[in-house]
């Protein structure tokens, strides 16, 4: 079982090959600035205080869902059971937009499923390290579908603060598409819809505790 500090761990080797912590934080399933705590405790050489009431902790909840990702069979099926909540939506949809890194192979398995093209968009916050995030941009990758003109599913894997997914709805409007759902394996959130665009789950988590 994983502990904080091997969190702690992992995320200083991340930050060793070059990632920024906004990559750190997409590795982790994490938020960035979980990412960021991290990588500054393993700096300090010293253990985590993983206690509930522990000050200066960012209160966050790691997703690790490897079991899925190392698997094609495993990730086909989560795919196509987050396709299955997708069902209730229009049907006239043919494009699916996974979330880099993580949704855009769990977008090829939704898309798949649903017979749809696919896009991939890079947020900005794969950018991001200490600096400010408001000058960066995300980007549409050449290599997929063009969202112009269309309307889509966004799918990735998990929602920590609601950031990126907001940020991937505001672009696909930007390039003239229109975002019908969002699926996700994970919302660590329990919200219902983001920038008026509706969102699937398969696991909601629930804080228990006096943050809520």
């Amino acid at each position: 079982m994983k502990t904080v500090d091997d969190l702690a761990t992992s995320a200083a080797e991340l930050a060793e090959q070059g990632l920024s912590k906004g990559e750190i934080a997409d590795e982790l399933n994490v938020s960035r600035e979980t990412a960021s705590w991290l990588v500054e405790h393993d700096d300090a050489g010293s253990a985590v205080d993983t206690r509930p009431d522990a000050a200066g902790g960012p209160g966050d909840i790691h997703v690790d869902w490897s079991t899925v990702g190392r698997d094609s069979t495993r990730l086909w099926h989560v795919g196509a059971a987050m396709a299955d909540l997708l069902g209730t939506e229009d049907t006239t949809v043919d494009l699916t937009v996974g979330i880099e890194k993580a949704g855009a192979p769990l977008a090829t398995a939704v898309a798949r499923e649903l017979d749809t093209d696919l896009g991939t968009y890079t947020p900005r916050k794969h950018q991001w390290d200490d600096d400010d995030m408001a000058e960066l941009g995300g980007s549409f990758s050449r290599n997929f579908a063009g969202i112009r003109g269309r309307e889509c599913y966004v799918v990735d894997d998990t929602i920590t603060s609601g950031t990126t997914m907001t940020e991937t709805i505001e672009a696909v409007r930007g390039e003239g598409g229109e975002p019908v759902a969002c699926v996700v394996l994970v919302d660590k959130q329990g919200t219902d819809e983001i920038a008026g665009v509706p969102v699937h789950s398969l696991v909601q988590v629930i804080r228990v505790g006096e943050d809520g």
